[in-house]
């Protein structure tokens, strides 16, 4: 089969990934109520086009914190990425860059900060969870900031980890050869051998730092000369909040419907979150999007950009670096043909005036 949209990918990828992969990948927190509702709020929003309007030059770039891309679609943080082939985070890098989009690197990488940043053909961000060992955490930030990461990321509702009940179910662990490479300068990199279920889960538990608050975004901001954005924000006062302690930006993100399950479908936390930081700072949105008409509809409820996580790892699992690419390039074509529909020429023109 030759995949035409995001869901032959997923089809592909689970045909490809041996079962606690693809779990891994798949998974939401408890009955993963969330996870299909981050979709199925997009569905519900419909989409008001407007007629006899020239579209006939259309382009999808856009500029997210800078970066000048082709798409308003970058890569979001998603870990482990060797279990989905064996180039993992260095051919999403490669991909990101041919595609003209930019790509956050997550902690929990399968390959390092320098090694990904040598293969990447674009802008990586790096995203940062904060461990109990701030020397490491500091020692990250360093890194990836030497390596020549142009932002960080920092996770902020992962302190603890969502019940994956797939995981528990599997015995989560990393296969052999497979480990956090990021932390193995500390000697950080692997997960606990005796856990009686995720192990992701019991990593997290003696590993993350449960004390994290306020002050310790105001401790990052001032530890790197890099622009530091929060993802998992879904209240409007988070948001404000996240301005004032010096935020460059807010990811709207329940972490893909794998932390809290009955959280609100990111896209319907979206307009709340927009109207909080007022235009003071870039809000970047994921989950659920599968589609460019998802796209669109974010936009015009004022995302600078979103995110795509799981369809990416789907493109990898399928198809290496070619896959990826193929993804990215089957979303930016959709995004493409949904704007002309709805009768926008550029990024720009897109607003809420064509949701209903």
């Amino acid at each position: 089969m030759d995949p035409i949209n995001l869901y032959d990918y997923e089809a592909l990828a689970r045909e490809k990934l041996t079962s606690m992969a693809h779990d891994y990948y798949a998974s939401g927190a408890h009955d993963e109520i969330t996870l299909r509702e981050n979709h199925a709020a997009y569905d519900r929003i419909r989409l008001r086009y407007r007629v006899l309007r020239d579209i006939s030059r259309r382009t999808t770039r856009a500029t997210v914190l800078g970066h000048s891309l082709n798409m308003p679609v970058i890569v979001a943080p998603t870990a482990f990425q060797k279990l989905a082939h064996p180039d993992g985070e260095a051919a999403t890098a490669r991909a990101a860059g041919n595609a003209g989009t930019l790509m956050i690197l997550s902690t929990l990488s399968t390959t390092s900060i320098e090694d990904v940043m040598a293969a990447a053909t674009g802008p990586v961000w790096f995203q940062l969870y904060v461990y109990k060992d701030r020397e490491a955490t500091k020692a990250l930030v360093q890194r990836a900031e030497a390596a020549g990461c142009s932002a960080l990321v920092l996770t902020v509702d992962a302190q603890i980890l969502g019940r994956r009940e797939r995981d528990v179910r599997n015995r989560f662990q990393l296969p052999p050869g497979l480990s956090v490479m990021n932390l193995m300068p500390a000697g950080q990199e692997a997960f606990p051998q005796d856990a009686q279920g995720s192990g992701a889960a019991a990593y997290v538990i003696s590993q993350f730092d449960q004390t994290l608050s306020w002050k310790d975004v105001t401790w990052l901001c001032g530890l790197t000369k890099l622009p530091v954005l929060l993802k998992g924000i879904v209240h409007p006062d988070d948001a404000r909040l996240a301005v004032e302690h010096g935020a460059a930006g807010v990811f709207v993100s329940n972490h893909g419907g794998r932390q809290l399950d009955t959280a609100p479908a990111t896209v319907e936390a979206l307009p709340e979150i927009v109207a909080a930081v007022d235009g003071r700072i870039e809000v970047l949105v994921d989950g659920g999007i599968r589609r460019g008409t998802d796209v669109v509809k974010a936009l015009a409820y004022g995302a600078q950009a979103v995110a795509v996580g799981r369809p990416v790892l789907w493109g990898l699992a399928a198809g290496g670096q070619r896959g990826v690419e193929h993804v990215l390039e089957l979303l930016r074509a959709e995004v493409d043909l949904a704007m002309g529909l709805c009768g926008c020429a550029s990024v720009g023109e897109i607003d809420e005036d064509i949701l209903l």
